[in-house]
């Protein structure tokens, strides 16, 4: 994401779809406005931080009545992009591939999964639910016809600079990368790094520190 030059914090932008997924669960219980304080009760935000981070997009609401939760949902979906149907496939059909594919957030997220890919044999032709593993040689000629425009790496760090190299040679400007290493692609491709290990790392940390503090009393 750093190469792509963007208006807006990426900080405003990662808390967007907190905000999404709320407004959805307020959506479903029936729930049709919410103030921003009582917004920020949900959240674990201030009623300021909300409003500073929908005032740059515009702003929403109306003071003394809050928010239309359906309206707001709506456009908070509609600066995310949820509207546009993104065609995406999975090279690296392994036990982590193969999670991905059965995530069931695609969809609700303007996604559409349309295949995988792999090198080893024992894996092509096989079905991941309606999604077909195919050789990654055939990859190319997918794309090509298939207007995919999301790549997700999902193979081991060995693999993936090479893997990132042949989605972009093919016209890929978006990939999802889930191998543990930092990939080197052109500069109009943005790339959208999940690292778990480093969230484990994190976590580790933060375990460490309570324990740390839970002694020291």
């Amino acid at each position: 994401m750093d190469k792509i030059k963007i208006n807006v914090s990426m900080a405003v932008i990662r808390r967007l779809p907190k905000y999404y997924r709320y407004l959805d669960e307020l959506v479903e219980k029936g729930i049709t406005r919410i103030s921003s304080k009582e917004f920020g009760k949900i959240l674990g935000f201030t009623a300021s931080q909300i409003r500073q981070d929908l005032n740059c997009f515009g702003g929403f609401g109306q003071q003394g009545y809050g928010y239309n939760v359906r309206e707001l949902r709506d456009e908070i979906a509609n600066i995310l992009g949820l509207h546009k149907p993104n065609n995406a496939i999975i090279v690296g059909a392994g036990n982590l591939g193969q999670a991905i594919a059965n995530y069931s957030g695609f969809r609700g997220s303007g996604f559409v999964l349309k295949a995988m890919f792999d090198i080893n044999p024992r894996l092509v032709g096989i079905s991941i639910g309606d999604i077909k593993i195919m050789d990654i040689d055939d990859m190319g000629e997918f794309i090509e016809n298939t207007d995919i425009n999301v790549g997700i790496i999902c193979t081991p760090k060995e693999g993936a600079q090479s893997v990132a190299k042949r989605l972009t040679g093919e016209g890929i400007k978006a990939i999802w990368n889930f191998a543990p290493t930092d990939l080197e692609v052109p500069e109009n491709v943005i790339v959208e790094n999940v690292q778990l290990s480093e969230s484990l790392m994190v976590l580790a940390y933060l375990m460490n520190e309570r324990d740390r503090m839970e002694n020291a009393q």
